[in-house]
């Protein structure tokens, strides 16, 4: 990966594939690394793939204190201005998908589409966690075990049909063991994402907008993904059946045909 500089801090990022440009922003506690490479190899037929590690992760400038949301939306902004790029596709997945809603609303000369993957907009009906859960991920956390910590992180995002499946575990690991996130960093992301809310904004988005929302989403329940889109004038959403929270971990070819058809298709 390369670093740029974006105003007093730098970012780690990664620029393949061919097309028009599509910036990625990860979710809470995640690398540029965790997108996975089948979602990534299906996006780069169509796109100039802009990935990157948000402040505190991996290469990046590390995170010293609090961070909002509104302050890393600030931070993507900066990155398309560091790299040229004038305007972008954005697909933004959970806390990404929070910074991609501030980035729709503070630089809408900067989105071409956007796409809001398994994410929350505060307000109203909208909900976190799943309590189990949130019981499950915290005493796994607790318990000082990385590697229960890891398996109950795993269990959390991904539907009940996929859990036991060796191969995408594996890769998960591997992610896991080459760019980690250190703790401090996950309470900063999750203080930041706890007060998140657009939702009395959400009506100002003017970029034609893709919802997508699996319907086992333990992290960020599908409900959230329904109030969104109802939020966003003229929004498209879309329901993926039996699919966790990581959709395009599940679902690569699916989710990149999503994104690619809502992108590239004439309104």
């Amino acid at each position: 990966m390369s670093i740029a500089q974006v105003g007093e801090i730098q970012l780690d990022y990664e620029r393949t594939g061919a097309g028009e440009p599509l910036l990625l922003i990860m979710g809470m506690s995640g690398t540029a690394l965790h997108w996975g490479e089948p979602f990534l190899t299906a996006l780069r037929e169509s796109f100039e793939v802009i990935t990157y590690d948000h402040r505190g992760v991996g290469a990046s400038s590390r995170l010293s204190g609090a961070i909002t949301i509104a302050e890393m939306a600030q931070d993507a902004a900066g990155l398309l201005e560091a790299l040229g790029i004038s305007s972008a596709h954005v697909l933004g997945i959970s806390m990404g998908g929070m910074i991609a809603q501030e980035l729709a609303l503070e630089h809408p000369e900067l989105i071409r589409t956007l796409t809001i993957g398994c994410s929350y907009c505060g307000g109203p009906g909208s909900s976190h966690i799943d309590r189990v859960a949130f019981a499950k991920l915290s005493a796994a956390m607790l318990s000082g075990d990385r590697q229960k910590a890891i398996r109950a992180g795993w269990e959390a995002n991904v539907s009940e049909a996929r859990v036991n499946d060796a191969e995408l575990y594996a890769s998960f690991l591997a992610i896991a063991a080459e760019r980690s996130v250190a703790v401090p960093v996950v309470m900063a992301q999750a203080q930041a994402a706890a007060a998140h809310d657009t939702s009395a904004r959400l009506g100002d988005i003017t970029a034609p907008t893709l919802v997508i929302h699996g319907t086992e989403d333990q992290m960020l329940p599908v409900g959230n993904g329904r109030l969104i889109a109802s939020l966003i004038p003229g929004a498209r959403l879309e329901i993926l059946d039996g699919i966790g929270h990581l959709f395009f971990f599940e679902l690569p070819e699916r989710s990149a045909e999503l994104i690619r058809s809502h992108a590239l298709t004439p309104a």
